[in-house]
């Protein structure tokens, strides 16, 4: 129930996102539930060999080199699919970094709801 619960409230983020940030956009709520779910699948397979591959660039940007990897994710999700487009590299940026942010309050939140 609480994976579902994310992926709802992670495809609810990704519209409001595009509602927000005119580089971003996504044609329906059934896009972005696609969406959602192929950024969490690109995030969990091929993101942890990305930052292994490029760790010694990481370590000399002190980190700042894992929001590339996030843009990246971000912006070959959009590739993939037809109903979600990032217009340019900029905006997979900053739609990754917001889009990370608004996780980060889902996952707080999903926590706190299902703690019991």
């Amino acid at each position: 129930m609480k994976i579902f619960a994310k992926w709802l409230l992670s495809a609810c983020a990704l519209l409001a996102l595009a509602h927000l940030y005119s580089g971003v956009q996504v044609q329906s709520f059934g896009q972005a539930m696609l969406a959602a779910l192929v950024i969490g699948l690109l995030n969990a397979l091929l993101r942890p060999l990305l930052v292994l591959l490029t760790l010694p660039v990481t370590i000399l940007s002190m980190g700042l080199f894992l929001f590339v990897i996030n843009a990246l994710m971000f912006w070959a999700a959009a590739s993939l699919l037809d109903g979600f487009v990032v217009t340019d590299f900029g905006a997979a940026l900053l739609g990754s970094l917001v889009y990370s942010c608004m996780g980060i309050v889902i996952n707080s939140a999903l926590e706190r709801l299902f703690a019991h």
